[in-house]
This record gives structure tokens, sequence and C-alpha cells, in this order.
């Protein structure tokens, strides 16, 4: 974390704190605007402003922050991974951030089968140190990859294997805590190990109210609302573990914990049943709890949407997954699982789904709906509150339905999932949070849905805890007397109150502080359409509810969000980290001035622009586009950095350069006049400036196209009009051609093109024409072989990318415009456009449309844009590649990943015999950002990733393939592998074949 270069600490309430701070703790101290503004939200509704961030290193660091807060008055509120959606991860006062520093797995006891763990050790860490021991942790929420055993232990969190495994709570075998009063405590069964004073007070609330603590709870597997004090009760042993757990960090704060762990099967299957609702589906899950299942988890068509063409036939589905020491015998349970519920029940589909990856790609989608159900299908915005209140499971499906009546009678919509096995509902509903009448409302129907779920028994929180969004209504669940037991339970513990207030008892109203109201109620003066969020910029940001998967430790396989963060791990280059800056720049409170906010530039300074969000974010977030919007206004009236006007620029200089290419690649050869050309635009010094083609692939095009019409070219590349085609210098074949006669030929002109039925387009793009003129060569030749007559751009054509990454949208917008004037005809004639690169590609299918909305033919564009392997796919159905028959290795353009897909890429290597899979994550270099001085380290780090381990991996002979001009530069650079552009790979091959193997 640190302290950020050129920042002060905010003002803030408490005059003297930093600095007390600082010279009393050995962590990171952190009171500067950006830390405050990154911290102002967790996963929820709410959003309160800190006076600071610290990070402590160890316990004792921890006793000394709350010595210091304790003398100036100061709130504590300790946080894990900030993915919390009651709101009880945020606060007024000084954040303790145990995932910088106490993030250690102490120790594990395989025999013992438990943990010693600091809070800020992420689950997925936790279960992959246990899985060498064939052991994991039980609980497993969806968050899995980025929330903490320390956040966990707060909120008592469970996850889809409870109805095996428990909660949380039932997982906890001793915490060591310190009071806001300095008090260290061991926590266990029984009183050893807890402070004297505490343990009298507890004592004597449990002996004096012994009838109302065994008939106050209710019971029921998720009862997760306020404290757990009938863990107390002599005959449950005096848990003090077991009572701690759920505070949600109003008791004490957790420095290390001993969790147990289980040995889960060696094999899993999953059973996937469907059912005509919810409700039905509902009905359906408790009767399946006896056979033993894993988990029993529930969701509907409104939220599965596109993937529901992969599932059983129904409307609401149970995942149902069963284990077995082998996976014939997982199997078997589950098909036992499906006649059994088919028996009992009105089944409308069932499957079984036996293979690893077809598994989790359905787990997937149940694992990113707390983000995916923010967003209606209609675009609408939905938001947590009522995230995931619990009853009864024999009492889910009746609760149901009488809770889609409440939601009809308030004009509301969400589409309920989540844990039916244990009756816990998740629900995101699209309430109406920005205008007064719209919060009254609300609070209306939130104590309806509270009356709802104390009818049917159950617990106003079933997983997330209550914190400001439900902590107000805990007396109509537990009555006056109880929720007075759990006032009295707090103050014993923390007699000041200075630990998380407002949180389950005393709350907060559960209409204060909304993250909403500081946000501006116009929309914002911006570049781009922002077409999913009604041209809304501020609609756009709020995209990000903070369920953080771009903070995951272990990323899934592919997946590329977010390249810094998982270099720096500072919260500042995550996405939603970005996403909080700008939040708070709308807002203007913590960061106040606007699009000229040294804080946002430097959280996106680190922002590849890779687009990986667009996709892997559950929700959507395009921090790409946010970031061209923010430059675009920063540096508006401004003199810009070098690299904005020098690679900002490029496709123009490159234009200008081309014919001095030798002279200029002297000169880059030439370390110092290099040297100096690096230092004046802005490059870094580490990087070899690329060189140039001899002959751009557009020069080729021309000369190749009048050849074959037995026109004769000059040097520089223009008809002369003189003397047969077989008379003019490099008549002869062309490096990428086959020299077999061709199925297809080049099209003169766009009158041809129109006219044949085969015609592509294809796009000459800038990094192709200058920089890789053979990888264009090559296209050409294999489409031709496919049958497909290709035409080029009479004249220059630009995607713009390179002025929208360095945030010079008006040029950009110019230069689409120009772009679509000469593309109109081939647009009109409905002809494919065929991208060799995929971030121009990305750009001319995302960014050209979004920066033109009123313009039709750049959604017509758009929608004509194809990938190389897509366009031989969709015109070329029977054509058969020739076969290469190497394994590959190389790495998937992340711009493809976000935007254009590479199913097709990934059929064709395969039809020609290309094995192995590419790897994810991103090259680091990513266009300009790799070449910028200052950046070069983070992109050599996002290289290590997972790109160079996957090249040096690779056995001898393997093919490197890198459709991108950035990743083949990158591998270059960094490593001793050279890449290739897939059509490069096929162009040799049908060379091989047409000479008999000779290359």
């Amino acid at each position: 974390m640190g302290d950020h270069i050129g920042r002060r600490d905010a003002d803030t309430p408490f005059p003297g704190l930093a600095a007390q701070l600082r010279a009393h703790v050995r962590g990171d101290v952190d009171f500067t605007s950006s830390a405050r503004a990154l911290t102002t939200m967790d996963a929820s509704n709410y959003r309160r402003v800190p006076a600071g961030v610290v990070a402590p290193r160890d316990a004792d660091d921890v006793a000394a922050v709350l010595a210091v807060c304790r003398e100036h008055g100061v709130p504590v509120v300790p946080r894990g991974g900030g993915t919390s959606i009651a709101g009880q991860a945020t606060g007024e006062g000084v954040v303790l951030d145990f995932t910088r520093h106490m993030n250690a797995i102490v120790a594990v006891d395989a025999a013992a089968r438990t943990a010693v763990v600091q809070p800020g050790v992420v689950l997925d860490d936790l279960r992959a140190a246990a899985g060498a021991f064939g052991l994991t942790f039980g609980p497993d929420p969806s968050t899995h990859g980025r929330c903490t055993l320390g956040g966990m232990i707060g909120n008592n969190a469970c996850g889809a294997h409870s109805v095996a495994w428990g909660t949380t709570a039932d997982n906890v075998h001793a915490l060591d805590v310190l009071t806001y009063e300095g008090e260290r405590a061991h926590l266990g069964r029984g009183y050893d190990g807890v402070p004297e004073l505490l343990a009298e007070g507890v004592r004597a609330l449990v002996q004096g109210d012994l009838a109302l603590l065994r008939t106050g709870f209710p019971v029921l597997p998720r009862r997760i609302s306020g404290y757990a004090l009938d863990a107390l009760l002599p005959e449950r042993r005096t848990d003090f573990a077991r009572a701690f757990t759920g505070s949600e960090g109003t008791l004490g704060v957790v420095t290390q914990a001993t969790v147990r762990l289980v040995e889960p099967p060696a094999a899993r299957a999953l059973a996937v049943l469907g059912y005509a609702d919810e409700s039905a589906a509902a009905d359906a899950a408790h009767p399946l709890l006896p056979l033993g299942p894993l988990t029993v988890e529930g969701m509907a068509a409104d939220l599965v949407g596109a993937g529901a063409g992969d599932l059983p036939a129904g409307a609401a589905w149970l995942f149902v997954e069963t284990g077995g020491a082998t996976p014939a015998e997982a199997v078997s349970r589950a098909r036992k699982l499906c006649r059994a519920a088919a028996a009992d029940g009105p089944v409308t589909g069932r499957a079984v789904v036996e293979d690893a990856a077809a598994q989790r790609a359905l787990w997937r989608v149940r694992e990113d709906a707390a983000g995916t159900a923010t967003r209606l299908p209609d675009g609408g915005e939905a938001w947590p509150g009522w995230e995931d209140c619990a009853v009864p499971p024999e009492r889910l499906g009746a609760y149901l339905r009488e809770f889609r009546a409440l939601l009809g009678r308030y004009g509301l919509r969400g589409a309920p999932f989540g844990h039916f096995g244990d009756g816990c509902v998740h629900v995101r509903l699209d309430v109406d949070l920005l205008s007064a009448e719209g919060i009254r409302r609300y609070r209306a129907f939130s104590g309806e849905v509270a009356e709802l779920v104390v009818a049917h028994g159950g617990s106003l929180s079933g997983e997330h805890g209550d914190g400001q969004a439900r902590a107000e209504l805990l007396p109509r669940m537990y009555g006056a007397d109880v929720v007075r037991l759990f006032e009295r339970f707090k103050d014993l513990w923390d007699p000041a109150g200075g630990l998380n207030p407002g949180m389950v008892v005393r709350p907060y109203r559960l209409d204060e502080n909304l993250r909403f109201d500081v946000l501006p109620r116009r929309p914002v003066d911006v570049e781009f359409g922002y077409p999913g969020d009604g041209g809304d910029f501020t609609a756009a940001v709020r995209r990000c509810v903070g369920v953080a998967k771009c903070r995951d430790t272990q990323p899934p396989p592919g997946g590329v969000m977010c390249p810094s963060y998982r270099v720096t791990r500072d919260e500042r280059h995550s996405t939603r980290g970005r996403a909080r800056l700008l939040h708070e720049m709308l807002a203007g409170e913590v960061v106040t001035d606007g699009w000229r906010s040294q804080e946002v530039r430097e959280a996106l300074d680190l922002c590849l622009s890779c687009k990986g969000c667009r996709s892997d974010c559950p929700v959507g977030v395009d921090m790409a586009t946010y970031k061209a919007e923010f430059l675009h206004h920063h540096y508006a009236g401004r003199i810009r950095p070098a690299e904005h006007y020098t690679m900002g620029w490029l496709p123009l200089w490159l234009r200008l350069a081309a014919p001095a290419a030798p002279l200029l690649d002297r000169l880059a050869a030439h370390e110092p006049s290099a040297a100096a050309v690096k230092r004046l635009a802005g490059i870094a010094p580490e990087r070899d400036l690329p060189r140039l083609a001899p002959e751009p692939f557009t020069r080729w095009w021309r000369r190749r196209t009048a050849q074959a019409a037995g026109q004769p070219y000059a040097a520089d590349g223009h008809p002369t009009g003189r003397g047969p085609a077989g008379d003019t210098p490099g008549a002869r074949l062309a490096p990428g051609e086959t020299g077999r006669p061709r199925a297809g030929r080049p099209a003169a002109g766009w009158a041809e093109a129109r006219a044949a039925g085969t015609a592509v387009v294809l796009f000459p793009d800038t990094f192709t024409t200058y920089f890789s003129p053979s990888a264009g060569r090559a296209a050409v030749a294999v489409l031709e072989d496919a049958g497909l007559r290709v035409a080029v751009p009479p004249r220059p054509v630009c995607c713009g990318l390179t002025w929208v990454s360095t945030g010079q949208l008006g040029l950009a917008r110019a230069v689409a415009r120009r772009t679509l004037d000469v593309l109109a005809p081939a647009l009109a004639a409905g002809l494919p456009v065929v991208g060799l690169e995929p971030s121009c590609s990305a750009a001319l299918r995302t960014d050209v449309p979004e920066l033109l909305p009123g313009d039709p033919r750049a959604r017509r564009l758009a929608s004509s844009v194809r990938t190389f392997a897509q366009v031989l796919e969709e015109r070329a159905p029977h054509w058969r590649p020739p076969r290469v028959d190497r394994p590959v290795a190389g790495q998937t353009h992340c711009h493809q990943h976000a935007v254009l897909g590479d199913a097709a890429e990934r059929r064709l290597r395969e039809r020609a015999g290309m094995t192995g899979p590419l790897s994810g994550g991103c090259c680091g270099l990513a266009g300009n950002f790799g070449f910028e001085t200052g950046h070069y380290e983070v992109s050599a780090a996002c290289a290590e990733e997972q790109l160079l381990p996957a090249l040096r991996a690779a056995p001898e002979g393997t093919e490197v393939i890198a459709d991108g001009f950035s990743c083949r530069t990158q591998i270059g650079q960094l490593s001793d592998r050279r890449a290739r552009h897939t059509a490069e790979i096929l162009a040799e091959a049908l060379r091989e074949a047409a000479t008999g193997g000779r290359k």
C-alpha cells in the first residue's frame, strides 16, 4: 500500500492520528485520499469514508493501532477482501486491511485436520495448501478466490457445500482476538483463555437468561443474523469461538484462527435437474438431502440467460453435486439422485455432467451470479439488500411463492438463486435507490420482507451477515428482549463502542449511508456512448458492485483480468479499485479535483487497456473505455505526455516514415541515436525499437493487384502503365504466397468485390501494414486458397485504437469517420471485414460504434468484423486447412478473449493438427503500454504471470502462435522464441504442400 508518490495525508477529523500511528505501527499507514477512496465501499449498497487505512504486520501492530485509536476516540473496522454485501466492511474511522501482510498460512496439521491461519489468508490459498494433504476447508462462498478467512469468520460465510460441511462457525476450532480495550483472548470452548472480567460478564449474561437463550433462536441451517449467543449455553459446551464467529468485527479483531479441515471426495459428478420455476425447484430441494449430496444449488432461467441452452429442459434448475471414491461411484450416485428426483416431483429434464471442464463451466455461471444478477436482461440495474435471507429448507418453495407475489405488489424484479438445500436465497432487486420516493418504498418493502421471512421461521441473513442492510430489522426476528441481550453482549466486549459501530446492535438505518447519495443526478458530459448504460457514465461506473473477481489470487485458466493487479497486488490496480476511484471522483468528496484528479490518473496509469474486465468481470466493467474517457478529459486543453504524441499518433507517423524505412531502421540499430529517440518519444529505455518492414503490406497489395491486371509497377509501388506484368520487378512469388493454383484471386476493386459472392475485405491495420506485412501476405494466400476473393481498401483506413488508448477521442472519432467513408461501399454490399490484428478488430467491434453511436455505418461495421478464423469458418466451410501437425504454445490475445472470442481459432487449429492450449493472461506489452517509460517492469512481470512460463515449458519444435503484434513483440524481446500469426503458419504449410515439403 504505502504512501503514494506526491500525495499527502488527506484532511480528517482526527488531527495527529496518522503521525502517531506511524510512530507506533510497523505496517503501512496510509491516510491519502486515494487509500481512503478505495475503502469507502464494500460490495453492498453502502458507503462510509474512513479516516485512513492501516495494514498491520502482526498482532502487536493490531494492538498498537487499537491503542492509538482508543486514545483518539477513533473507531476501527477490520476488513478482508471487502466483498461483504451488507455494509459491515466500511467505516468512518481506521480500516484495518489484513490482505497486505497478515496473510500467512502458519501451519497445516494433516493428522489433526486443522490449519492455523492469519486473518488475511485468501480461501483459495488455504484450499491449495490443504489440498497438498488431500484436505480442504469446507465453506466455499462464490468469492473463494479473494475472500479472506478473517472476513469469513466475521460474516460466518457458508458457500455451496454447506449442506455437506456446514458454515464457517461449524469449522472454526479456536480464535486469537484482540478487543478494542487491548485485551488478548484465545477463544475455544469454555472460559479458558477469555479475559477474567469478560468471562464473568458473559457467565452472568448466560446464567441470567437461560430460558431466553434456549427458546429465542430459530433452528435452521443458515441462521446467521445476530450474535450466536445460544452457542454459549452449557449444553453446547460454552463455545466462545462459535459465538464470536459472525460478529462482523464488532466484538474483537481476529489475529489468528485455527480452523478444521475436511477430506473431499476423490471424484465428483453433477446432476442437473430442470423444473417449471424456482419454487418448484425449491420444493424439490430438501427431499434430496437424505441422499447425501455435497451441494443443492438453485437458479432460474432469468439469471442463467444464454447458458440455458446447455441445460436440460426447464425454467429453473437444481445443481446437485455428488462425490465418490471413483468417477464411476460419483456418477452412479448422481444418476440415483436423478431417479429419486424424477420419482418424487415434476422434473422437466435431467442430466448428469461427468466431464470436469463442463462441471466447472456450469459452476462458473453459478459463482458469477452475484455479479451478473446486478444487470437484468433489459439492462436495468439490480442491487443487494435482501441478498441472502434463509428459511427452513422445507419452507423454501412456499416462501418463494409469497416473495414473488410481494415483488409484484411493489413492482420489483429480481432473479432468486442460491443454496436451496439450506433454504438460503440470494436475489438482487431493481430497487430505486436514487430517488427519495424509491428509497421510501425500499424501506417499506424491506419491512414486509422481514415479516415474511420471520413468518416462515427464517433468518434475515443466511450467509452475509446483517451489517447495515438488516441490523435495523433484527427486533422483528428476535424480539426486543433478545436484541437487548445482543446489546449487553456487545458492551461486555467493547464498552467504548469502538469496533465497527452501527453494525448488529444500535445500528444505522438501512437507508442511511447509501453509496448513490453522493453521485451526480444528471448524466456527465462524456465522449463514448455507453450503450449498455443508457449513455450515462455514472451508471457505467456503478456497474462495479464490489464482488472483486478482479482480485482473485488464483484466477481461472484462460482468464485475463486484471494483469497489473496480479503483478502489484495493490487494490488501486484492480478493476474494482479503479472503479472505486472513479466513483469518488464523481462524488467529489474524497477525490476533489474531478477529471483533473491525480489519484485517478495514477491508478489508471497501470491499466493495460486489455479489456479483460469487459468479459471476465461478471458485470462487464470496461475499464479500458473508462480510462480512455478519463484521459480525454484529464488532458483537455493541456500538454500531454510525449508518448501520447508519438505512440498515440503512430499510424500517421508510420505512414509518413514508410518511404525512409531502411534509413530509420539503421538509426534504430545505432544505440546512441536509438536512446535519444526513446528519450524524446517517452519510450522505455529497456525496449528495443521495432523494425519497419521494407515494403508495407498495402504497397505490396497494390503492386500485386496491378501485376494481376497486367500493369507494371514502379519502385514506389504505383502502376506505371507500361509493359506486361511479367516484366515488372518483384513479379515472382512474394513470401506468404503458395505457388500453387489459387481457387480465389484478388478483387480489383469494390465493384468487383461486390459482384463476387465469396469476396471479403481484408482490413490493413497499422501494425500488419508497417511492421508485419508477412502476416498480411500469408492471410491473402490462405484466404485465396480457401476460395475467397480478397479486397483491400483503396485508401488508408485505421481503427483509431492508438488515439483511443491515449484518450485523444476527438481525433479517434475523426479517424473512425474517415475509415467509415472508405469502407461504406463494402458495408453497403454486406461484405465481411477481416481483421488480422485482434486489438484493431476489437476496436472496430466496440470503440468505433461507441464513439459514433449516431452513425449507422459504425454499427454495420461492428457487425461485419470477423477474425481470420471466423471468416474461413463462415465463408469457406468446406475448405480443409493444410496439416501442420505440431504442438503449439503462445497466448490468446486479450482483446480476442474479451471482445471477439476465440472458439473459431481453436477449431481451426484443431483441424490443422495444431495441438495444445494457448495461455491466458496478458502479454504485458498491450500496444503502447509496455513501451511507455516507467512501465517496463510491470509489463515484463505480466508476461511472467502466464505467457513466458508456458513458452519455457513448451517442448522443442513447438510452434509459437501470437496473432497480436504486441504479443509477438513481447515474446521476441523477452524470450528466445519467435512467434508467428496463425496465417503465417498455415501459409507455410500450404507452400510445403505445394513444393513437396520443401520450404
